[in-house]
């Protein structure tokens, strides 16, 4: 399974816009496409920064849709007043789902980085180390690992039932990505938190 991210920094005002443009247009279309499982919008409305996620059953049918969509970007970005959007792909190394997300529902997402000869390994303590703690952790509903194997660039995101749940598990998930991180041998590059604005990432479990 691989996935491609779409980040745009958009005003604020706009983000409301973006949203109902992502979900009244854009996933129809993308889901007639070829290979296309699903789409997931996160959005942090105080800074503006959006990231829309396609998931595709191959790189290949992710690839022969990308000059299609990338009108689709652009029209995105020009609604929510932001920069040219920044898109990047990856493969899914992991997905694990306790139970399907509810509206209100959050994230975190931790942006890494890992020598790429060591990306296996960094993916097995994801999965052995990392997800049972994450299990632990108040409101936890699923969590992913996003991987580009060769740039060695990985991100995390793990979705909370509501921003109660991930306010209250800040601390031990900080102490937690420490202590897994530093196993994985990554370096942490970013973490922030955003609001599930739109829950279609049809992936199946892959651990």
């Amino acid at each position: 399974m691989y996935a491609r991210s779409t980040t745009i920094n958009a005003a604020p005002a706009s983000v409301d816009a973006g949203i109902a443009q992502v979900r009244d247009e854009v996933m129809p279309r993308l889901m007639d496409m070829d290979g296309c499982i699903g789409l997931s919008m996160l959005v942090d409305r105080g800074s503006g920064r959006c990231i829309a996620t396609s998931a595709w059953q191959s790189e290949e049918k992710m690839r022969a849709s990308d000059e299609e969509l990338r009108p689709i970007r652009e029209r995105i970005a020009e609604t929510m007043g932001g920069d040219s959007p920044s898109v990047q792909e990856w493969e899914i190394a992991v997905l694990h789902r306790d139970h399907r997300s509810v509206a209100g529902a959050c994230v975190r997402a931790t942006w890494v980085k890992i020598d790429p000869a060591t990306m296996e390994r960094a993916i097995d303590v994801y999965k052995l180390a990392s997800l049972p703690r994450l299990e632990d952790l108040a409101g936890f509903c699923s969590a992913s690992l996003l991987v580009d194997r060769a740039s060695g660039g990985a991100v995390s995101s793990v979705t909370y039932d509501s921003q109660e749940a991930m306010d209250s598990n800040r601390e031990a998930a900080a102490s937690m990505r420490a202590s897994t991180t530093k196993d994985a041998g990554a370096e942490v590059l970013d973490v922030r938190e955003f609001e599930l604005a739109i829950a279609h990432l049809r992936v199946p479990e892959l651990t």
